[in-house]
């Protein structure tokens, strides 16, 4: 499947090749079409939405572009709070909960133009790797329909490896933005802790949670953070500085043993491909019992 990526409509759009307006409803055409069988999405803001591709198709004409999210269809993770628009954690006890105010990574990409197509569905209150578990029916992956997406972002991954929009805010506590994206075949970034603002996302363990992109490439989750980021930075420079001279940790111990042959082939090949980028690859060993090791240490 060929798409667009977020960094190539944002350009159409800021050269007024292609309308804002084109492309949300490119996106609700592909919503209609696979999400009543891939369930990624909880409600779809298709009202709103369009309003929003309107407004920002107005002011990029009257020559006021924002940057590279304006005009943008993007997704929520459905425990991102949304002013008016339900917000549910894929909980029967949140089923019809009406935040008053959005979420700071809400507002932010509101200030940077973006349209907000949807909630998308989860691995109920974040808790749990599947995605299977919530009140509104499993997600399914993309890729395979018998297949999980992962968890807990796994609608969102849905989301995105299908054009059903062009990035996605996930949550990630053990793994919710990193293994969805994974399974679905996209992008996934965990930032560092307190880099995006978790005020307004209903947490799994507040000293853990951290939101943050999830696109179709790594441009794309750079241009999505540079927006949701509480300090601006330009993340986008940092793709053509290389990484020459980094250290990369292999710990084959535990997460290398009773690995299938096809997984441990691809891990294989990717090490090899970031070896031959210039990084020091280096097997680390991990303590046979971390706890004794952390008892004797303490002691």
């Amino acid at each position: 499947m060929s798409l667009r990526t977020l960094a190539e409509a944002s350009d159409l759009i800021r050269r007024r090749a292609i309308s804002p307006v084109v492309l949300v409803r490119e996106c609700l055409d592909v919503i209609a079409r696979l999400n009543p069988s891939l369930n990624a999405f909880i409600t779809v803001t298709e009202e709103s939405a369009l309003a929003e591709a309107e407004q920002a198709e107005a002011e990029i004409q009257s020559g006021r572009w924002r940057g590279p999210l304006h005009g943008i269809p993007i997704g929520l993770k459905d425990l991102i709070d949304t002013a008016g628009v339900r917000s549910t954690a894929a909980s029967a006890q949140f089923r019809e909960r009406l935040p008053t105010e959005d979420a700071d990574v809400v507002k932010k990409l509101k200030s940077a133009g973006a349209v907000l197509i949807g909630k998308q569905n989860l691995h109920e209150f974040a808790y749990g790797g599947s995605s299977l578990i919530s009140h509104f029916g499993p997600v399914r992956n993309p890729i395979n329909p018998e297949f999980i997406t992962g968890g807990s972002s796994g609608g969102s991954a849905a989301a995105v490896a299908t054009g059903m929009c062009y990035g996605a805010i996930g949550t990630d506590t053990a793994g919710s933005i990193r293994e969805p994206a994974a399974l679905c075949g996209v992008v996934g970034l965990k930032p560092s802790y307190g880099l995006v603002s978790t005020q307004g996302i209903i947490p799994l363990s507040a000293s853990l949670d951290h939101a943050g992109p999830i696109t179709r490439t790594v441009e794309d989750a750079a241009i999505l953070l540079e927006a949701i980021a509480e300090t601006p930075a330009n993340y986008s420079k940092g793709l053509t500085e290389g990484v020459a001279g980094f250290v990369v940790g292999i710990p084959r111990k535990y997460f290398f043993e009773d690995l299938d042959s096809q997984v441990a082939a691809a891990v294989e090949l990717a090490i090899q491909q970031i070896k031959k980028l210039g990084c020091d690859i280096r097997e680390i060993q991990l303590p046979v019992n971390p706890d004794r090791t952390l008892q004797s240490a303490e002691s």
